[in-house]
């Protein structure tokens, strides 16, 4: 059996936007009038849990009402030739729902929720959380995300990935944000680097192979896919 090329693909928050999913980097950074810190934080959770799972709630809702855009569907049109690996910032679940096989998320999922005090008891979970609903062991349970200041426990599988890449895209994140940021430099040198994102913010010097479009996810994906099934 001929052994496919991998693709490895980092996506963030520009991914599922034209999808109509918020992010926390909006206008003022703000939600309702609450710092980010007040609803992404172990401290925020321990000093308002109301706050914080009304806030997933709420998000947790929206992708109810949100689709795959074309962007998540073009990904998929990669997996005949090649051997896809999406790696997402995004807690959402537009590229499972897009029909992308392989996923890592970084940063957690809004349809998981997991124990406060067993982070191997993770759950699947479509409704609301609520003050009161518990795991197995009698603990609270909290959203499946990681929160500003706690540890990325899928990070040394995804730096894995990239190692082991043949071509990388880079899509909807300004890759600014640590330790999900460094990724895309851990990819192998003679790696094709494809970087897609409205207002790109790359040093081309660190690069020896790196193709910018300066487009939304939607545009730049049709052309880099394009290209790479010809």
């Amino acid at each position: 059996m001929i052994k496919k090329p991998r693709i490895v693909i980092l996506t963030g928050a520009g991914m599922s936007a034209e999808s109509g999913i918020s992010t926390f980097r909006d206008s003022n950074g703000l939600w309702e009038n609450h710092d980010v810190m007040d609803v992404a934080s172990p401290q925020g959770f321990k000093k308002n849990p109301d706050l914080v799972l009304e806030f997933y709630n709420q998000r947790r809702k929206q992708l109810f009402e949100v689709e795959p855009n074309l962007g998540h569907r073009a990904l998929v049109e990669l997996e005949d030739k090649y051997d896809v690996v999406v790696i997402t910032q995004n807690v959402d679940d537009l590229h499972e729902r897009a029909g992308s096989k392989t996923i890592v998320h970084l940063h957690g999922e809004l349809r998981k929720v997991r124990s406060v005090a067993d982070k191997r008891l993770v759950y699947d979970w479509e409704n609301d959380i609520n003050i009161g609903d518990k795991c197995e062991k009698g603990y609270q349970l909290r959203p499946h995300i990681v929160w500003f200041g706690e540890d990325v426990p899928m990070y040394e599988s995804a730096l894995e990935l990239v190692t082991m890449a043949d071509y990388v895209m880079v899509i909807g994140t300004s890759m600014q944000v640590y330790p999900a940021a460094g990724l895309v430099y851990e990819a192998p040198k003679k790696s094709p680097v494809f970087f897609i994102d409205p207002k790109p913010q790359v040093d081309k010097r660190n690069f020896q192979n790196l193709t910018v479009f300066a487009e939304s996810a939607t545009t730049g994906v049709r052309k880099v896919v394009d290209i790479l099934n010809k």
